[in-house]
């Protein structure tokens, strides 16, 4: 502190000697760097945290990440496509589930199905017995013009007739609907390998459910999907609405972390808390105000800010006095002066941080600026000039 005192000092006093002007450093004040209000980055919905990379003291910028929301992918169980799409992005799953009884649905690659049963099965303990799974071979009863194949879905018990009643996919071949069908085991159509008689019918659309909000659709009406491939997003909790946002939470504003709230693999509620934040545009000077120097500095004054770190005064900015308290600080020493807190705006880059030590310098209003020449002046002086 002392020896950017002496360098401000002696390069005011060289400069006011060689050009007769007052020199422009009054009063030296000390202080440091203060924030003058905390902003919150805030969960916009439940659920559980995936990532957080921050920590206190951390600086943040405009869209940096703050953290991620774990999000459940929803996958197609079956090839097909894609119809009745009934939520959007931001529904509740449960109540779109309720009316609807899914989130979308997925019309099967395969149209058709067979109801059939071994009631018309050649007798045989062989050709009664049905294994799930197997393929078949489908010929219609009426001219046998219409053939295609099929797979095993479902058995079901046997009926009170001594019958087993059994589900089939239809896999190839074109048949019309309510058409009666035999099914064979194999594909010469020979009568001792036929396990029953059936009738075609259209196959049923998949539902496709899930639990919480829709954050993200994947899909959409018509496409055509495989199995495995992600329909939509979703998140716990309850989203505004239609409206939703990505899983990432991205930075509002620069500044500095105060605090880190949230944790990886912890819960957060909508409107929980994940940092909070010292804004770049909160930042200030803070400074001591001896009562003998209240005549010397006011609300409104320009000042100049050099931070103690840059012994080379490189770092040089001005600033604008914003307040000063018209309390006094408790005295550490009864007999001294009383000190008043005042504040200094200005306009930081990314070197300044939280509790930095500056001096502040009072500039003379009347000082005129230096004539040519100055530079010349400053350095007979043995320093460089101060812009």
């Amino acid at each position: 502190m002392s020896r950017n005192k002496f360098r401000i000092g002696a390069l005011a006093v060289a400069l006011a000697m060689l050009l007769g002007v007052p020199a422009l450093a009054q009063v030296t004040f000390q202080g440091n760097v203060v924030s003058s209000k905390t902003l919150s980055v805030s969960a916009p919905f439940g659920g559980l945290i995936d990532d957080i990379g921050l920590r206190k003291g951390d600086p943040i910028h405009v869209g940096d990440v703050v953290a991620t929301l774990k999000t459940t992918m929803v996958y197609a169980e079956m090839d097909g496509t894609v119809s009745g799409i009934f939520a959007r992005e931001g529904d509740q799953i449960e109540g779109i589930t309720e009316r609807y009884g899914g989130v979308m649905y997925i019309e099967p690659m395969h149209r058709y199905v067979v109801s059939a049963t071994t009631e018309k099965a050649y007798n045989s303990s062989e050709t009664k017995y049905i294994h799930i799974g197997e393929k078949v071979y489908l010929s219609c009863t009426k001219d046998g013009t219409h053939v295609g194949t099929a797979v095993v879905t479902n058995i079901s018990d046997m009926d009170e007739s001594g019958n087993t009643p059994y589900k089939l996919e239809v896999t190839g071949g074109e048949f019309y609907m309510g058409e009666t069908v035999g099914v064979y085991r194999d594909s010469a159509y020979s009568t001792n390998t036929r396990i029953g008689r059936g009738t075609i019918q259209q196959n049923t659309a998949a539902a496709v459910k899930g639990s919480g909000s829709v954050l993200k659709m994947h899909v959409k009406v018509g496409d055509r999907v495989e199995r495995g491939e992600v329909l939509f997003e979703t998140v716990d909790g309850v989203l505004d609405g239609l409206f939703a946002t990505d899983n990432v939470i991205h930075a509002p504003m620069d500044g500095i972390v105060a605090s880190v709230e949230a944790a990886q693999g912890s819960s957060v509620e909508k409107g929980g808390k994940i940092i909070t934040v010292y804004p770049r545009d909160g930042l200030q000077i803070q400074i001591l105000v001896s009562e003998l120097d209240l005549t010397e500095i006011h609300e409104g004054d320009k000042v100049l800010i050099e931070f103690a770190w840059d012994m080379d005064s490189t770092h040089q900015t001005e600033g604008t006095v914003s307040s000063i308290s018209r309390v006094g600080e408790e005295r550490s020493d009864k007999g001294g002066s009383a000190q008043y807190l005042a504040y200094v705006d200005f306009t930081p880059d990314d070197s300044v941080r939280l509790d930095m030590s500056v001096n502040v310098y009072t500039l003379d209003p009347d000082a005129s600026e230096a004539p040519d020449g100055a530079d010349e002046a400053a350095d007979e002086a043995g320093e460089a000039p101060a812009h």
